[in-house]
């Protein structure tokens, strides 16, 4: 009788850890799968100028080029994927250097090195995430500079550039650095385009005027982790899970939070895919 009992205990026990091993590739596999592809629309007020067409734009951010989940070779074909969208404006948002998480980890360049790929007629314009400043990636801002314009790619550090009907902003990452927020919304007023602003994550949101403006951001992983019947639990955000996922608005701003490509700390992902954002700005 107790041989019999004991086979019960062995076989519950490694039926338990099959189920284990299991849910970790699992978790795994979510992390690794291509990114969903979300859509929205928006009208801004377009310059007088510029043409009554509408202007699409592919928002990427939070690739973490690391292993086990993340490798040049998935970042080509989500490369791949974002060009079949045929966007007009391709926009980069930060942490682009991945943690040690068990597998191959990636210097600057090559952790850059995919986005070379990108086409878009209006080009491709990036800012820098907090897994980027100095203390992570070993190079500071001027080094990064040089990295993207060797990849055609403009990199906005609290600056503005006009491309198409659009003045696009680029803040500094809020968590390690300092935003100029009036500074760089003065840029775009001079340049005259409907305003675009990029920005690593969302906490500069509540800092932005009430105006007519989009805001691209990223950080949150959509929680990374959503917990089913709960949802997200935990975002890196001193607003906790008041921006996580998904689209904002606040009077006549409004704000895209990307789940992002990559993930940071664990290499895993639940109810929380990862994802790409084409934006279609209407002229109002």
């Amino acid at each position: 009788m107790g041989f019999v009992r004991g086979r019960r205990w062995l076989t519950a026990l490694l039926l338990l850890l099959l189920a284990l091993a299991g849910g970790i590739v699992w978790l795994v596999a979510n992390a690794r799968a291509m990114p969903v592809v979300r859509h929205m629309e928006i009208a801004l007020p377009f310059p007088a100028d510029a043409p009554r067409r509408p202007i699409t734009v592919a928002w990427m951010t939070d690739s973490h080029l690391s292993g086990p989940d993340n490798s040049p070779e998935r970042m080509a074909r989500i490369v791949a994927l974002v060009n079949g969208l045929k966007p007009d404006l391709i926009a980069l948002g930060g942490d682009y250097m991945g943690d040690a998480k068990g597998g191959a980890t990636y210097d600057p360049e090559q952790s850059l090195a995919p986005f070379a790929a990108l086409r878009a007629p209006l080009g491709v314009v990036a800012v820098l995430g907090n897994h980027d400043a100095r203390k992570h990636a070993g190079i500071g801002r001027k080094q990064w500079r040089i990295l993207f314009d060797r990849l055609s790619i403009r990199l906005l550090d609290n600056e503005a550039v006009r491309t198409g009907p659009l003045a696009v902003g680029g803040l500094r990452d809020i968590y390690t650095a300092r935003p100029d927020i009036p500074g760089t919304l003065a840029e775009m007023r001079v340049l005259g385009g409907a305003p675009l602003m990029l920005s690593h994550g969302p906490d500069v949101f509540p800092l932005l005027p009430d105006q007519s403006m989009l805001t691209l951001v990223g950080h949150t992983h959509c929680g990374q982790v959503a917990l089913p019947f709960v949802g997200i639990v935990y975002v890196p955000s001193r607003y906790r899970t008041r921006y996580a996922c998904g689209i904002y608005r606040d009077g006549a701003k409004t704000m895209v939070v990307s789940g992002g490509l990559g993930t940071s700390g664990l290499p895993i992902r639940m109810l929380a895919p990862p994802d790409v954002w084409l934006i279609t700005i209407r002229p109002r």
